[in-house]
């Protein structure tokens, strides 16, 4: 399913759940100016196109223990396919590092960590982070605090 196939109602069907996941097909249908049966079939189609991921929680991390929110610019000594591939897999063993992005410029990676205190984050870059195969360089950046946080996608 292309966004060209997408219609007013399916953009505001995906706005809805992106603000409230949990929301029920009733009052989803309801938001949206259509009946219920007709609005569970368009999400439905949303999951089947796979325009629709999934369905997460959005846990409060410092209620958990998690205080400390970084970011590490990684590059790499090398960067050939089977090296950037391998760093990949790397990051999906480090539970610290919630995301992992490639990206241009003066790294190859974009990590955004989070971890439970300053001490346990500096453990894992010294650790873990700088000791991994053909990692070169590592910039860190520890933050303040959050000032936005939005829908992953803004429709």
């Amino acid at each position: 399913m292309l966004r060209a196939e997408l219609d007013a109602i399916d953009l505001k069907i995906l706005r809805e759940l992106q603000e409230d996941g949990r929301i029920t097909n009733v009052d989803l249908a309801e938001r949206v100016g259509i009946s219920a049966p007709p609005c569970l079939r368009r999400v439905r189609k949303l999951e089947e196109a796979g325009i629709i991921r999934g369905y997460r929680a959005i846990l409060n991390a410092p209620s958990l223990g998690y205080d400390l929110v970084a970011f590490c610019m990684v590059g790499l000594k090398h960067q050939s396919e089977a090296d950037l591939k391998a760093f990949a897999a790397r990051t999906r063993d480090w539970p610290m590092v919630r995301e992992a992005w490639m990206v241009s410029g003066d790294s190859d990676y974009l990590l955004h960590c989070l971890a439970e205190n300053l001490a346990a984050f500096q453990d894992f870059v010294i650790e873990r982070l700088t000791a991994a195969d053909n990692v070169d360089t590592v910039r860190t950046m520890l933050t303040i605090r959050k000032v936005k946080e939005a829908a992953l996608v803004g429709l």
